[in-house]
């Protein structure tokens, strides 16, 4: 028998640490960072990865490692990955959520301004550089990629490009398929294997574990989500310099999905591939107008990946990466001091 595979050990430049933000020092959050290896270069950027509900920053280290393995010869930017407030090794809670009843307390938005201070500080302290040089790029998944755009959205003119893996469906109330109490439905439109009472257990299923009005681990409200981003494609997002951003949208693998939404929830092949595959993927189109067309790519499927695009392939999201830092001709924004 073949002796076990020795784990790859993390690049030495990827650093465990946590850190209170300066506006709720009572609280810690931990992260994870590698600083750039080429001061001429590098630094003048900050990539940050940001994490969907349902997982944590661990999911983004083996991409962080094989991007810096691949480009540690020639340089690399700084790389932030961290663990929100409730999540992963992050367990002190939202300092904002006391008094509040339980998952009612801060909400994307919060994140949002939460996410900005701290690479403000890490921006400062770590990498020093002054505030007005900040420049970041946002690789994200699931309701992370919500938090970049309202991020860029928010703080214009901060964020060079984006990499967005499967985003979720932010102005949608997971309400995918046909209601059958509708004055509109048509039973005849249903695939053959869905009956009406399959229907109703989807639907309720989905209601009671993704709707928005539904808590979560960290805490984090996404009552008024649809609200801050009710569409898809718009507003178009400014970078540095009054340019336009850098944007790719990856989606993921339509058969994939549909097989681990049968073993996750139940729900029918069929009807993902009717139904939430193609909202789903016409959604991520409207994300390109985000930007301008030659610089916008996608969507991009992410063959064998279910909705954790970062989990099932590291090594596709790497790639993915530096093909987005070619397009951005790898030229810091900001001259060196």
């Amino acid at each position: 028998m073949a002796a076990p595979v020795p784990a790859m050990m993390p690049p030495r430049e990827l650093i465990p640490d946590s850190i209170a933000l300066d506006h709720k020092p009572s609280a810690k959050i931990h992260y994870t960072f590698a600083a750039g290896n080429n001061p001429e270069k590098a630094p003048c950027r900050l990539i940050v990865f940001l994490n969907g509900l349902m997982t944590d920053k661990s999911t983004w280290l083996p991409v962080m490692a094989g991007f810096i393995r691949d480009h540690r010869d020639n340089g690399f930017p700084s790389l932030l990955a961290y663990d929100r407030y409730g999540q992963g090794l992050t367990e002190d809670r939202d300092p904002q959520d006391r008094g509040q009843d339980k998952g009612r307390g801060h909400n994307v938005a919060d994140a949002v301004h939460d996410l900005h201070q701290l690479v403000t500080q890490i921006w400062t302290h770590k990498i020093k550089r002054s505030q007005s040089e900040l420049r970041l790029i946002f690789v994200a998944n699931s309701i992370g990629c919500a938090i970049a755009r309202l991020y860029a959205e928010f703080y214009p003119g901060r964020v060079d490009a984006l990499l967005l893996l499967d985003p979720m469906i932010a102005n949608s109330r997971f309400d995918w398929w046909p209601d059958p109490d509708s004055k509109d439905f048509d039973p005849a439109e249903l695939p053959a294997d869905v009956t009406i009472d399959v229907l109703r257990d989807q639907r309720t299923k989905f209601a009671t574990v993704f709707a928005p009005d539904v808590t979560n681990k960290e805490g984090l409200d996404r009552r008024d989500l649809a609200d801050q981003l009710p569409y898809s494609d718009r507003p178009v997002l400014e970078a540095p310099d009054g340019r336009r951003l850098v944007l790719t949208v990856v989606e993921h693998d339509p058969e994939r999905f549909a097989s681990e939404s049968l073993q996750s929830m139940g729900t029918p092949i069929s009807l993902s591939m009717k139904y939430t595959n193609p909202l789903w993927h016409r959604y991520n189109k409207g994300l390109l107008q985000i930007s301008e067309p030659h610089l916008a790519v996608g969507p991009v499927v992410a063959k064998n990946c279910g909705h954790f695009v970062q989990k099932d392939d590291p090594s596709f999201v790497t790639d993915q990466l530096s093909s987005l830092l070619d397009r951005l001709e790898l030229q810091p924004p900001c001259v060196a001091a």
